[in-house]
């Protein structure tokens, strides 16, 4: 069994208590407000859902992180990024973003991103904490990344790619250009065979949030969530 949420939005028990298995499982319930949702990835909890579950929350151990010193810049998305191939921008089309990343992907119909969690981190962002990164060519969005930012811990939730490198223009826009100002790290959450080649570590969950305690010190942010 796991605990369900009060109204109180910072009403979470500890990240120890998560479960093994499924990895992280920690509650159920509550709801998606900005206050809620701050004060969950304050402490390294995050929302994830398929469409007809109550809300749940996870804290999973291991954690996955991008340094940006260890993101890797292979020599071909190298090559692509000095000839400018795509147009990256920030926060200029974030709703757009995460219905790239809500769309269906090859057979799979299905998505984490139900209407609910959509409205919930477009008015994340509304209040200045979710953020975006978009890859252009043209004028066509053809690739890109949401997630939030406190301080200079970010969260990376989802990217999608419709042309060749466009998602990995999007994480060196992050770690590599700074676009969303100087970080410690980008949380990936759980572990991928791709990410790690891309210089994802695995962390254990207390030394995650030994680093998100220190990139969050300084905003007052999490000081009111506590």
């Amino acid at each position: 069994m796991i605990p369900l949420l009060g109204p109180d939005p910072g009403s979470f028990p500890p990240a120890t208590w998560a479960l093994n298995e499924p990895n992280g499982l920690l509650a159920a319930g509550g709801d998606l407000s900005v206050e809620r949702l701050l004060a969950a990835y304050c402490r390294g909890i995050f929302p994830w859902f398929s469409r007809g579950d109550p809300i749940l929350w996870w804290s999973p151990d291991p954690r996955t992180l991008f340094a940006p010193e260890r993101f890797h810049v292979s020599r071909s998305l190298a090559k692509w990024r000095r000839q400018e191939r795509y147009r990256v921008t920030a926060d200029t089309a974030f709703a757009a973003v995460v219905d790239g990343c809500a769309a269906p992907r090859g057979d799979d119909p299905e998505t984490w991103i139900v209407p609910e969690m959509r409205a919930a981190f477009v008015a994340l962002h509304e209040a200045g904490h979710a953020r975006s990164v978009e890859v252009w060519e043209g004028t066509r969005l053809v690739g890109g990344l949401f997630g939030t930012q406190i301080g200079r811990a970010a969260f990376g939730e989802s990217m999608f790619s419709h042309a060749p490198n466009a998602s990995k223009f999007a994480l060196a826009a992050i770690l590599v250009d700074g676009i969303w100002g100087r970080i410690d790290f980008l949380d990936t959450q759980f572990s991928t065979a791709h990410l790690l080649s891309l210089g994802a570590e695995e962390v254990p969950r207390d030394e995650f949030r030994r680093r998100l305690d220190a990139a969050t010190a300084d905003t007052g942010i999490c000081d009111k969530t506590s």
